[in-house]
């Protein structure tokens, strides 16, 4: 099978990239400009680019775009995100359509969900779309564009809507959160009774390359995923797990979250305190059922491996 991995160079890309390559698959590294990964292939905003890049491709996986940021600068964050989401996505569908390829794959967001659940209500692929933010709007958006092109050709459609993806190499607010455990800082979240879903890297990236194997997952074409470890966590039992993976003392002091909440308020951090406080869990039972995949690495496993290789 030939693959052409979009946003080859990120978090998720070059983990997909090496397990498609171990899996004996052909692999089209699509990047913007040269980074040193095998069967690289750069491209620009010229449709020709991409159509050498497509070649002889029998799946698309689509994992560039812009990704949501914490600290928004763009004077029209929402026309941003519908430029690199929605409108590099129909021209990318559009031009692996015409190239025959068989499947694409696209890496949505839980955010089309929406930004919260009830504990003992998780999001699933059939619920109506909620999106909150641009971010989120604008994946949905793509969604609906690339059923669309789907619709008119033969082109297969998946879309994956993982929640929170942590691994070796994760940025942003885990790596501060496990930077904080690992000095020792002392954090006001010992009694968050919370649930988050989260998916190993490693997890995600073994769904996505079966999504995009036509032989292995052929009842795929056309659905929504939503993936998980399954094993819903706390942001306190999170952080205690941090600490035993990196072998490391978390200090967590028991305040109650209704405080939080009210601090996070006073201070204009609203959205920031729902990540930490609010539950957002996923039901990820059609992937079993349907594709017959389960996680392979537990969240344990997957926090290790990240203390393995993390700079000491």
């Amino acid at each position: 099978m030939k693959v052409l991995v979009t946003g080859a160079n990120g978090f998720i890309g070059r983990a997909l990239c090496a397990h498609l390559q171990q899996g004996g698959h052909q692999v089209v590294a699509a990047v913007r400009r040269p980074c040193g990964l095998a069967n690289e292939f750069v491209v620009d905003e010229n449709s020709s680019t991409w159509v050498q890049a497509l070649s002889g491709c029998d799946a698309v996986v689509h994992l560039a775009g812009r990704a949501h940021v914490m600290h928004e600068d763009a004077m029209d964050p929402l026309q941003a995100f519908r430029t690199a989401n929605v409108d590099a996505s129909i021209r990318l569908a559009l031009l692996a359509a015409q190239a025959g390829v068989r499947r694409f794959v696209f890496m949505s967001s839980i955010k089309v969900n929406g930004e919260r659940t009830s504990l003992d209500c998780p999001f699933t692929p059939n619920d109506m779309p909620m999106p909150e933010d641009a971010y989120g709007v604008s994946k949905w958006e793509a969604e609906q564009a690339l059923q669309s092109i789907a619709q008119a050709s033969e082109m297969e459609l998946v879309v994956i809507r993982p929640p929170l993806v942590y691994g070796p190499g994760v940025k942003g607010n885990f790596s501060r959160l496990i930077q904080w455990v690992r000095v020792g800082i002392p954090m006001p979240l010992g009694a968050v009774h919370n649930k988050r879903s989260m998916v190993a890297l490693d997890n995600l990236v073994a769904f996505t390359a079966l999504c995009a194997n036509l032989a292995e997952s052929p009842k795929a074409a056309g659905h929504v995923f939503l993936v998980s470890d399954g094993d819903d966590v706390s942001t306190t039992e999170l952080l205690h797990r941090v600490s035993r993976a990196y072998a490391c003392k978390a200090r967590l002091l028991p305040v109650p979250t209704w405080l939080l909440n009210c601090a996070a308020s006073l201070f204009r951090r609203a959205a920031a305190a729902e990540r930490l406080l609010g539950s957002l869990t996923v039901d990820s039972a059609k992937a079993y059922e349907l594709l017959g995949w389960q996680p392979s690495v537990t969240m344990d496993e997957q926090l290790r491996r990240m203390a393995n290789v993390a700079p000491h």
